[in-house]
């Protein structure tokens, strides 16, 4: 990145062929030097004076950001930096929230739909500027004449642009001259934590949404219910909510935090499994083999009352989660780990015949509760499963809007990331060999670095160490960095936003970008000092 070298008031890039005034250009574009004494114009027939000497700018280089960002079209000049004085406006009034957002992160004034002059910085939404090319989330930011002007065809993008900007000028840095053109490589960039272990507060998740703003992440996820606990308030089943939990009001505050930074809130009741806090509250729901002994977290979905009190609650949080986005789990259902499901649970292998067929096996029964869950989220929400909650065969199949959240190889009913991709299905990657950061390390989990992130991971390599062919690349739709509480005393929660620093941000550059980065890990851990 240029370093700008300050002289005065002025700010002239790393390489300029020449030095001289550091001052700004007056309101009429002079140098400011006009003729002094008492008043007097300078007389028409003094001699002639020697000409003022001129500044000489270097080419520009891109803003050092992260993610980098796509495309910058160079240019000679001094580049923008905020000063008393500057402005952010607006030339829509659906930008004033970023505007704002902005205004007070470079302490400059908000100053409404008024007409820009030096100093001042512009947010625009442009129908016919598509940014680098991309949709909604693509934008131009452009440093000339000591103004910037941020559009895009979209709020988000024009959000994007000021995380650039606000990058850029990091630490007393100056905004490059030029034109950067921008957007992402995937439309879903995500961060997930599980709240159901460990209990986290509502300004620890706050500060991590502040943190995904910046980032660029447009997900964050929030896994609230499993075996150890219930961490959301509920009206239509209090019984089952544990004793540390967020309120509502907390919730919406949450959402309200994450929808201003342009972040859909996705949140997940994994079911019919990791149900325990259900459970607990309704033993009778507990799902049992022939013998009568329990099956860890699983309700016995043959009971129509398992289906009723998870619908409940998803109906429930229908208005709490405004967002397009809900995560129906489906994964681990221990029914399905045993040699011979329709032995072990005869309940179940009924229940599966009388309602999909003779043929049918408990893992379609499975399959249709999956299927059932998401006509209760209902057709206007994109939802998605684990996938091991996919099976083989079977008579029935999931739903074909159910995107696959692909995380492991390991588990039963798990197939290679290929197969549903050559079934049409959309895969979300949490790659859980470099993705999953799972408190205490058990089962030979490691915590992963931002450096392996970064030099050897793409949204491309879903499983395993090795990506699929690029064929499928547009069926990808991003990834989520994921954090798993098994352990859930093992860090504290400073402990956990220090160890997921740098693989957030590795992870952000590779899902913005999936170009080969072009600073090596010691500059880009560097530049993330740099920017805080």
């Amino acid at each position: 990145m240029p370093r700008g070298l300050a002289v005065g008031a002025g700010v002239v890039a790393a390489g300029a062929v020449a030095l001289t005034v550091g001052l700004w250009p007056d309101e009429g574009g002079g140098s400011g030097n006009a003729a002094r004494g008492n008043g007097e114009r300078a007389s028409s027939s003094a001699p002639p004076r020697a000409p003022e000497p001129t500044k000489s700018y270097a080419p520009s280089e891109a803003p050092a950001t992260i993610p980098a960002v796509r495309a910058h079209e160079a240019a000679r000049g001094p580049g923008w930096r905020p000063g008393d004085g500057g402005r952010v406006l607006v030339g829509d009034g659906r930008l004033a929230d970023e505007a704002r957002l902005l205004a007070g992160e470079l302490r400059l004034k908000y100053g409404g739909e008024a007409k820009p002059r030096a100093g001042d910085v512009r947010l625009e939404l442009s129908k016919g500027d598509r940014g680098a090319g991309g949709g909604a989330e693509s934008y131009t930011l452009t440093v000339k004449n000591r103004v910037v002007r941020i559009a895009g065809p979209a709020e988000a993008g024009v959000f994007y642009g000021t995380r650039t900007l606000k990058q850029a000028v990091a630490d007393g840095r100056t905004a490059p001259e030029g034109v950067v053109r921008d957007q992402p490589a995937k439309p879903r960039r995500g961060f997930m934590i599980d709240t159901a272990r460990k209990h986290f507060s509502a300004e620890w998740i706050e500060d991590r949404i502040r943190d995904l703003g910046d980032l660029k992440y447009n997900e964050i996820g929030l896994h609230f219910s499993d075996d150890q606990a219930f961490r959301i308030a509920s009206e239509s089943h209090p019984e089952i909510v544990s004793a540390d939990h967020l309120t509502k009001d907390q919730v919406r505050r949450i959402v309200d935090l994450a929808a201003s930074r342009h972040i859909t809130v996705v949140p997940e009741i994994d079911s019919p499994g990791h149900l325990g806090a259900v459970i607990r509250a309704h033993p009778d729901l507990q799902l049992r083999n022939t013998g009568g002994a329990p099956t860890q977290g699983a309700v016995d979905i043959s009971k129509p009352k398992a289906a009723e009190i998870v619908d409940d609650l998803l109906r429930e949080y229908d208005e709490l989660f405004p967002g397009a986005r809900w995560h129906l789990g489906a994964d681990e259902y221990q029914a399905l780990t045993v040699r011979d499901p329709e032995a072990s649970f005869p309940q179940l292998a009924a229940a599966a015949r009388d309602r999909l067929g003779p043929g049918a096996r408990v893992q379609d029964l499975a399959t249709a509760w999956l299927n059932d869950r998401a006509k209760t989220v209902g057709p206007g929400r994109q939802v998605r499963a684990w996938n091991d909650g996919f099976f083989r065969g079977g008579v029935t199949r999931v739903d074909d809007r159910v995107e696959v959240a692909y995380w492991t190889g390991k588990e039963l009913g798990s197939r290679e990331p290929v197969e549903y991709l050559r079934d049409g299905r959309d895969v979300i990657n949490y790659n859980d060999e470099f993705l999953y950061y799972v408190l205490g390390q058990p089962n030979d989990f490691r915590y992963p670095t931002g450096q392996r992130i970064y030099e050897q991971w793409t949204p491309r390599v879903v499983r395993g160490t090795q990506p699929v062919p690029a064929s499928y690349d547009r069926q990808i739709l991003g990834a989520t960095f994921a954090v798993w509480c098994d352990l859930a005393n093992s860090q504290t929660q400073d402990e956990v936003a220090r160890g997921i620093r740098m693989p957030l941000r590795a992870t952000a550059q590779k899902l913005w970008d999936a170009r080969e980065p072009t600073r090596s890990w010691a500059e880009f851990e560097g530049l993330a000092g740099r920017l805080g």
